[in-house]
Formats: structure tokens, sequence, C-alpha cells
């Protein structure tokens, strides 16, 4: 038995709120606040706020992993927790926001929650079979990871004002099927917030953002 294993095994679990002060854990349920406000924007209809509230979980998201490859004395119990942590609030960001966010463009038609169930069925899916198996070769993800999900949407909603709402609801509705089906695909793809410099361009990336659509809410 390793001496990771044995501590997991022979100590006692702290308290569950003890684990909230984690600074990993921190930047994870940062995360879910932001994801929160871009469910609550997306049902308001204020989609350029929904969009600066997706890019935000997504950066939080990859703080988390990277904050926590370089702290020194966390524990395995540390780790479990913050990985347990993480699947659950992915679940949300990226499996619920992105279907409230169809459901909300398509005015709550029927059609549309049907894509928005595809969506989350899918989103669990996905999440599901990385919990069991892990990287693909210790190195890549099978199928589209979820974050990318809300990366491309929000790109995708800067072309919004070049199109009618209808024909705007169809783009959106194809791309999320589109997604949908490339994170249950068989396709390979690297871990990009494993990499110092990917998180730099996703900082870049949501700096850019958060401006554009900022603008637009004056």
């Amino acid at each position: 038995m390793s001496a990771e294993n044995a501590e997991s095994q022979g100590s006692q679990p702290d308290s569950i709120l003890s684990y909230a002060k984690d600074l990993p854990n921190i930047c994870s349920l940062s995360g879910l606040a932001c994801t929160l406000l871009a469910i609550y924007f997306s049902i308001s209809g204020l989609y350029a706020a929904a969009m600066i509230g997706m890019v935000w979980a997504v950066a939080f998201d990859w703080a988390d992993g990277l904050i926590a490859r370089r702290m020194k004395g966390r524990t395995g119990n540390d780790r479990k927790f913050g990985g347990q942590l993480d699947v659950l609030i992915d679940i949300v960001s990226y499996g619920v926001t992105p279907a409230i966010l169809l459901l909300s463009y398509g005015n709550f038609e029927f059609l549309y929650l049907l894509g928005s169930f595809v969506l989350l069925a899918t989103s669990a899916l996905r999440l599901s079979y990385f919990s069991t198996f892990g990287l693909a070769g210790g190195t890549h993800y099978t199928g589209l990871a979820l974050d990318n999900n809300s990366l491309i949407l929000v790109f995708i909603f800067l072309f919004e004002g070049l199109f009618s709402q209808n024909v705007f609801a169809i783009i959106l509705y194809v791309s999320c099927l589109g997604l949908a089906a490339l994170n249950v695909s068989q396709i390979k793809t690297p871990k990009f917030s494993g990499s110092p410099t990917n998180v730099y361009i996703l900082a870049a990336y949501t700096l850019g953002i958060t401006i554009f659509y900022s603008w637009t809410l004056q």
C-alpha cells in the first residue's frame, strides 16, 4: 500500500467546510458563482452578461488546476475532494448552463427542450467516462472536453447581431448539437488547461470577451 493510500484510509476526514478554505476549491467555487450568474442572466435574456459569466467560469476552472498543481502540502484527501468538487461543478457549468442558454434563447419552446436535454445528457456521459477512465494515454481527453463548449459558444455569440433572432436560434441549436456530438465522440484532444501558456492565452481571451460584452451592455 502506498503512503498516500495509507494516509487516505488511516486518517479521519476533516469537516466539510474545512475544504472551503483550500485555495483551489475557492477558485472552483468562484467559478460556480460565475456559472450561477450566467444561468441567471440567460433566463433574464441578458445574453451578453451571461457570456461574461460563462467565460469567467472557465477561467476559474483552469486556475484551480494550475494552483493545485503548484501548491505544496496538499494531502491525498485534499486532492480527492478537489477532484470530486470539480466534476460536480463541471456538470453545472458546462452541462446545465449551456442547456439553459439554448432553452432561453429558443423562448422555452419544446423543440429547444429536446436540444437542451441532449446537451445535458452528453455532458453527464462525458464526465462519467472521464471519471472512470481518465486521460487516454495519460495526456489526451477522449471526446471534446466540456470547457471548450463554453469557450466556443461565447465566441459564436459574438456574431449574434448579424442575424435575426430566429436565424441565430437555429445556428445556436445546430452548434450545441455539434458540440454535444464531439463531447461523446472518440476523438482525442489535448488537455489545454495543463499548460501555463494556454492559461495565459485563456486569460487574454477572458479579458477581451469581458471588455467586448461589457461594451455591448452599455
